[in-house]
C-alpha cells in the first residue's frame, strides 16, 4: 500500500525533536525571571543546546546575575508547514534544564549551554515525553534541512505533481476536496493536507523506500508518481 496510517514508518519522537530544532531558526526561552524571543542564536552540539548570546542583551544580564552561575530555563520551539495551510502548526518541542556558561568567549557574545533535563513534544492534541539520552542518541530526519524549500517549490511550482500525488489516498479521503497541499515531508515519504469545505485531513504518503538524501527524493517521487497514472476514479477536484 502506498498510503499508510500516520503511525506506519514515522519519526521516532526523539528524531521529531532534534529535526525541530536543527530546522529552527528562531526559539522563545523563558526563565525565573523573563522570556525572550532569540532569532538564529542556538546550534545543538555535544549533546547540549548552545545558544550565543550578545553581552549587551538582557538575557545575558541575567546570566551573569544567576545565582551560582546557573539559570533555569525552558527553551520552546514551534514547527510550523512552510506551506499556506489550514492549521500550519505541527508541533511544539519543549527543553527544559539549566543554562550555563562554557567558559569561552566570542566576539562579545557569552556562549551558553542548556543542561537538559526533560524534553517534550505536542503534536496532534498530546504530549510525548523523551528521555535527554534518548533526544542525544536520536538524529535529525535526513531531509529536515532541506524540507521548507522542498515542499515550498512543490507547492509553488509543481502543484500538478501534488494534485496528481493525492490520486493516491483513500477514495474516503478525496471525496469532496476542495485544495491539497504537501504539508510535511521526511526520509519516508509526504504527508498531504485535504482541504475541504470544512475542516481538513492529512494522509500519509510513503516512498517505495526511504531516502538517504534530498537528492533521492526525485526518484522515490516519481515511482509515486507512476502508480498514481494507474490508479483509477477520484474527487472532482483531483
Amino acid at each position: 500500500m502506498t498510503v499508510a496510517p500516520a503511525r506506519t514508518a514515522e519519526l521516532s519522537h526523539a528524531e521529531r525533536i532534534r529535526s525541530v530544532v536543527a530546522a529552527a531558526t528562531s526559539l522563545g526561552l523563558t526563565t525565573a525571571g523573563a522570556s525572550y524571543d532569540l532569532v538564529a542564536m542556538h546550534v545543538v552540539d555535544d549533546r547540549r543546546l548552545v545558544l550565543r548570546v550578545p553581552d549587551d542583551t538582557p538575557l545575558a544580564v541575567e546570566m551573569v546575575c544567576a545565582p551560582h552561575g546557573k539559570l533555569g530555563a525552558l527553551a520552546e520551539f514551534t514547527d510550523v508547514s512552510p506551506v499556506r495551510a489550514c492549521d500550519r502548526i505541527r508541533a511544539r518541542v519543549m527543553l527544559s534544564g539549566e543554562l550555563t556558561p562554557s567558559g569561552t568567549r566570542q566576539d562579545n557574545v557569552m556562549i551558553l549551554t542548556l543542561d537538559l533535563a526533560r524534553a517534550g513534544i505536542r503534536r496532534n492534541g498530546r504530549v510525548d515525553h523523551v528521555h535527554p539520552d534518548e533526544v542525544f542518541a536520536a538524529g535529525p530526519d535526513a531531509l529536515a534541512l532541506e524540507e521548507a524549500a522542498m515542499l515550498g517549490h512543490l507547492d509553488d511550482d509543481h502543484h500538478d505533481v501534488v494534485t496528481r500525488l493525492a490520486r493516491l489516498a483513500a477514495p474516503e479521503v478525496r471525496r469532496g476536496v476542495v485544495d491539497v497541499r504537501p504539508y510535511a515531508l521526511d526520509r519516508y515519504g509526504f504527508t498531504l493536507r485535504y482541504e475541504y469545505a470544512q475542516g481538513h485531513r492529512d494522509a500519509r504518503l510513503l516512498f517505495p523506500v526511504p531516502v538517504r538524501d534530498a537528492s533521492e527524493v526525485g526518484v522515490q517521487v516519481e515511482a509515486l508518481l507512476l502508480r498514481a497514472r494507474h490508479r483509477r476514479g477520484g474527487a472532482t477536484h483531483l
